[in-house]
């Protein structure tokens, strides 16, 4: 069954970056669709993990606050640990702060034209 992705991506991705929600999962086929739709919204930190590091790290140095998953490429069993520890796994702070900062000044950039 394929849906019309952008449709969910919108309502997970303006719901974070309203701060009605402080995260959101989302899953499509490859997850590289709602990827690039959850990147459009100011504040949303989307990526795309296909294993346990990848999960990790998107949480431990880029404070992800939207899992994607792509569902026909990750095993049910794998998609829950990647889940797990997404969630789990705190923001390390530190340099990674530093950075962040800096992709919000782009954000701000785009947002007021340049």
């Amino acid at each position: 069954c394929s849906v019309d992705y952008p449709d969910f991506a919108e309502k997970v991705s303006m719901a974070v970056s309203s701060g009605e929600v402080q995260r959101g999962i989302l899953i499509c086929g490859t997850g590289i669709g709602m990827s690039i739709v959850a990147n459009k919204f100011p504040g949303v930190r989307a990526t795309l993990c296909y294993d346990l590091y990848t999960a990790r790290m998107a949480r431990e140095h880029n404070d992800s606050n939207i899992l994607v998953l792509g569902g026909r490429i990750t095993a049910e069993e794998m998609a829950k640990q990647i889940v797990k520890v997404w969630i789990e796994t705190p923001f390390e702070g530190g340099r990674h702060e530093r950075r962040l900062l800096k992709i919000k000044t782009i954000e701000e950039k785009l947002k007021n034209g340049l």
